[in-house]
């Protein structure tokens, strides 16, 4: 079960199609064997932000409109806050969306599928799961 972030989505579907990245090999081996994908609406929005013209936004819509999406509950934003609080007491700052993806992550027991390096550092403070090439 696998998360995939935004930056790796946004690769995929790159017009000049970055077919030979890492990520996205995995996420092309990951679709064409039926493994399971997630997204939160987050993510989605991400996408839709990045595209633009009614084309474009029809497009992401249809290509995500099977993947199941975690809708994070008000425990999720506490205990991302939390994580988000963790790290900086350690010295290392994180978004605020990136806390929330790796505790949902970490939540539901999801390997994450992302180039974003900020998820290396929250690794050191959280048992979160990064794919690596």
């Amino acid at each position: 079960m696998i998360f995939v972030d935004t930056s790796v989505w946004s690769l995929a579907l790159r017009r000049d199609g970055q077919r030979n990245e890492p990520h996205v090999l995995r996420l092309t081996q990951a679709l064409e064997t039926g493994e399971s994908l997630y997204i939160t609406g987050l993510v989605l929005q991400e996408l839709l932000q990045g595209f633009h013209g009614p084309k474009g936004k029809r497009a992401i819509l249809d290509r995500f409109s099977s993947l199941p999406v975690i809708a994070p509950q008000r425990s999720d934003h506490i205990d991302a806050a939390e994580l988000r609080n963790r790290c900086r007491r350690t010295g290392i700052q994180i978004g605020t969306i990136d806390a929330l993806i790796a505790h949902l992550c970490v939540r539901h027991g999801l390997l994450l599928l992302t180039t974003d390096q900020d998820f290396e550092k929250i690794k050191t403070v959280f048992p979160l799961r990064v794919w690596r090439s």
